[in-house]
């Protein structure tokens, strides 16, 4: 193979610079000593090979300086090394574009071992959470996190909880909950249970709302679930049976549409069920109010 470093990236400029220029020695007429001629070329070979790394990394679209920041063992790895990680994916299906935003997001992936490390999230995948394998490339698309979790110690785990607490049969994971793995059951999956326990839903409620709208589960309660809880019942004042039918209102935005809608429908005294009230487009909801407040200046006239 025959490099050409005629021209760097300037991005690479901050990297490179590392690297100590030869000092010169065409003043001393001494001749070089076998040692100092291997050093000096082992020197050589490894800087070409760190920029060859370098190269590959953006062509992967990855940030060099934060590959090296967050995982400083991609120094030392071998090209071979990051290549096979490529390979490895790429036999999942993960386009390489996707792969530079994944490693890109996960650096210490650019240094895992594909044996150890990799292929056993996918058998798990496949083999005990029981997603088809052409959907595989769908769950590491859309929770790329997966790739960097422990199955002993993550994702086994959390699969298990999943299952107890009611996904299972036609409510099992599937690509599209299979984010949910990447969830620590005791610091993130009970204390959203919980508190939604503690508005007064049993377990058994909470387990059948979070099947109807698995993101009640992705939700951080301090920042989504208590503002969107205490707007509904204080401001709204509205009902949990209310909620239990349409779980999916913790999705919305409280700012950008369930305050904004509800003053409006407040304004001209009007009700509508929670689910109209969110579901419809901007324009029908406005459309739907206009023709409410008609039907309500006839039945008066």
């Amino acid at each position: 193979m025959i490099i050409q470093l005629h021209h760097h990236p300037s991005s690479l400029q901050p990297i490179l610079l590392h690297f100590p220029k030869p000092i010169r020695t065409d003043h001393l007429h001494c001749p070089p000593s076998a040692a100092a001629s291997s050093s000096a070329s082992s020197t050589s070979d490894s800087g070409l090979l760190f920029r060859e790394k370098l190269l590959y990394l953006q062509s992967l679209n990855v940030d060099p300086q934060k590959a090296l920041r967050q995982n400083p063992d991609f120094r030392s790895s071998p090209l071979s090394s990051l290549r096979s990680v490529e390979s490895c994916l790429a036999s999942f299906g993960i386009p390489r574009p996707s792969l530079g935003r994944i490693l890109d997001m996960f650096p210490q992936l650019l240094t895992s071992d594909p044996d150890s490390d990799l292929y056993p999230v996918f058998d798990f995948l496949l083999h005990e959470a029981h997603i088809p394998f052409p959907d595989l490339q769908k769950s590491i698309l859309r929770c790329p996190r997966i790739l960097a979790c422990s199955v002993d110690a993550q994702l086994r785990p959390t699969l298990s909880f999943l299952r107890s607490f009611g996904f299972v049969g036609r409510h099992a994971i599937t690509s599209q909950t299979s984010l949910l793995l990447v969830s620590n059951v005791e610091h993130t999956l009970l204390p959203k249970i919980e508190f939604l326990q503690s508005l007064g839903f049993e377990y058994r409620e909470v387990s059948r709302m979070a099947i109807r709208s698995p993101g009640l589960l992705t939700m951080s309660v301090q920042n989504n679930l208590r503002p969107k809880a205490e707007y509904f019942l204080r401001d709204m004042r509205g009902n949990l049976a209310e909620l239990k039918r349409f779980p999916q209102y913790f999705s919305f935005s409280l700012e950008r549409k369930i305050r904004p809608r509800h003053q409006m429908l407040e304004e001209h005294g009007l009700e509508i069920p929670l689910a109209e009230m969110l579901t419809v487009s901007d324009g029908e909801f406005t459309a739907r109010l206009i023709e409410m407040r008609l039907r309500r200046v006839d039945a008066r006239g």
